[in-house]
């Protein structure tokens, strides 16, 4: 009868971990879908193909900056498999990592604050999207 609880209760420890991992893989799975879509929009305004909106532009370095903030708290040990195009790097070089994603919190919020007309959001959207470059370049497996 024992082992049969503690059977019980070391599968339900294996699921919660599964189901964790999952949890925070699909979260940041999310966030970069939103990051995705907001880069969309924000490169259509940057070349004029659709007008610039200035409350549209706030929410798109909103975005961002949500992003920069979530992004540290998504990737514990047990994370590093799975469905995931995160790069061993991220686990090797977590202060970098998260010094990389408050960079992007950071300059997104002051983009948001600055940004006042089509050419001040074309310049601080090439700003803000050098950061999501350079953390795909470092911390992200290409899997083209």
């Amino acid at each position: 009868m024992i082992r049969l609880v503690l059977a019980g209760v070391a599968a339900s420890v294996v699921l919660s971990a599964a189901m964790a991992q999952t949890d925070v893989i699909s979260e940041r799975k999310n966030l970069m879908k939103a990051n995705g879509a907001a880069t969309r929009v924000g490169s259509q305004m940057a070349k004029g193909e659709v007008p610039f909106d200035l409350a549209k532009a706030r929410e798109i370095f909103a975005t961002y900056q949500t992003a920069g903030q979530r992004f540290p708290t998504l990737f514990p040990e047990q994370s590093k498999t799975g469905d995931t195009a995160a790069a061993p790097k991220i686990w090797e070089d977590m202060p970098g990592f998260r010094a990389t994603a408050a960079k992007l919190a950071s300059d997104a919020e002051r983009a948001a604050g600055t940004v006042k007309d089509a050419n001040t959001f074309r310049a601080a959207f090439g700003e803000v999207t050098k950061n999501c470059n350079a953390c795909h370049q470092t911390y992200r497996i290409n899997k083209t």
